[in-house]
């Protein structure tokens, strides 16, 4: 006698795997065209525009400035499509000349590359007076027409620089920007527009916070100088000012190996933490005399505002990171933890 055929409980599960599967296929394929499509140049438009990428800046900081330029279609996308390429470290600071008709391949390969624009002049940030000038060279100018133009008596009455000290250099005072520049360009045209840039940030806000903390201007300008140089990530430079600023307040040296660089190197030495000059902070307490370089906008900011913290040591590690103590055991430590090579 013939079994009598069982009916098939587990069909309704083969059928909601098939619709599961041509569920989660189109899915899929809404999420490729998505992503392939925010990869596509933003519009036809061949309109050069011109962006800079400042030193330190992470891949979010680099969509952001595309995006606010409309430059790409998704601050997202991009960052993951850089991320799958494995170039998220791999993005050179500096003016670059892009077009919104430009794909997201096509410009991850410019910044990659470091493909900047030759028909600016761009002064970098945290670079000192002579590098700039020999930035102005590179640009063009004249040996003896660039030192010239680099006197600072020819610049009085700048509002930029009232506060600085008779008889200082420049030094500090010209702003990080790119600069126009073509065949009638004057370099004393560029440093005036550098100042320009400077005074904008300059602002009545800015002094005012200055003073409440004690310091002049010129002052400010130089404590931003050294902030500058030890951090590049943006969300340390205020606790790395208010490192200092405790210092200050125990009269305690600042300890910046940049300051003790820059005394040598302006003499013509090696850099060198035991060069004896008037800037190394391991050796004179308090501010150095000047600026050792020039400043951005967060420097200046992180100067005059520091964070509400209690740190008195920092030390910057080969993975990036900078790391706070409050004591020279757990300063001593993280040194020898995240900073091996560079600090012996």
């Amino acid at each position: 006698m013939p079994k009598a055929k069982r009916s098939l409980p587990f069909r309704p599960l083969i059928i909601i795997g098939i619709v599961l599967a041509i569920l989660f296929s189109g899915l899929g394929y809404v999420a490729v065209r998505y992503r392939n499509n925010n990869l596509e140049p933003v519009s036809t438009n061949q309109t050069t525009v011109t962006i800079t990428i400042p030193t330190g800046s992470s891949l979010a900081d680099v969509s952001v400035i595309l995006k606010k330029n409309k430059l790409i279609r998704n601050e997202w996308v991009f960052k993951q499509y850089v991320r799958s390429k494995g170039l998220q470290d791999k993005i050179l600071a500096g003016t670059y000349a892009l077009k919104p008709s430009q794909s997201v391949s096509d410009i991850v390969n410019i910044l990659t590359e470091g493909r900047v624009d030759n028909e600016l002049v761009t002064i970098k940030p945290g670079q000192r007076l002579d590098q700039i000038k020999q930035t102005f060279i590179n640009s063009g100018f004249g040996v003896k027409e660039t030192e010239a133009a680099f006197e600072p008596a020819q610049y009085e009455g700048h509002p930029a620089l009232v506060d600085k000290p008779r008889g200082a250099n420049l030094e500090g005072y010209l702003y990080p920007e790119s600069f126009q520049k073509d065949g009638i360009t004057k370099p004393t045209q560029i440093i005036t527009s550098s100042l320009d840039e400077m005074q904008k940030r300059l602002t009545p806000e800015l002094r005012a916070q200055f003073a409440k903390k004690g310091l002049n201007v010129y002052q400010g300008i130089t404590l931003a100088s050294i902030i500058e140089q030890e951090v590049s990530v943006i969300s340390d430079k205020a606790l790395v000012s208010q490192v200092f600023y405790k210092r200050l307040s125990m009269d305690m040296g600042l300890e910046s190996d940049p300051t003790a660089f820059y005394g040598a190197i302006i003499a013509g030495q090696e850099p060198s933490l035991r060069y004896d000059s008037a800037y190394n902070t391991y050796l004179v307490k308090g501010l150095p005399p000047g600026p050792i370089s020039n400043v951005t906008q967060e420097s200046l900011k992180a100067a005059a505002n520091p964070a509400n913290t209690d740190w008195l040591f920092f030390v910057a590690g080969e993975d990036g990171k900078t790391y706070f103590s409050r004591t020279l055991e757990e300063h001593e430590a993280a040194t020898r933890k995240y900073c091996k090579k560079l600090c012996n």
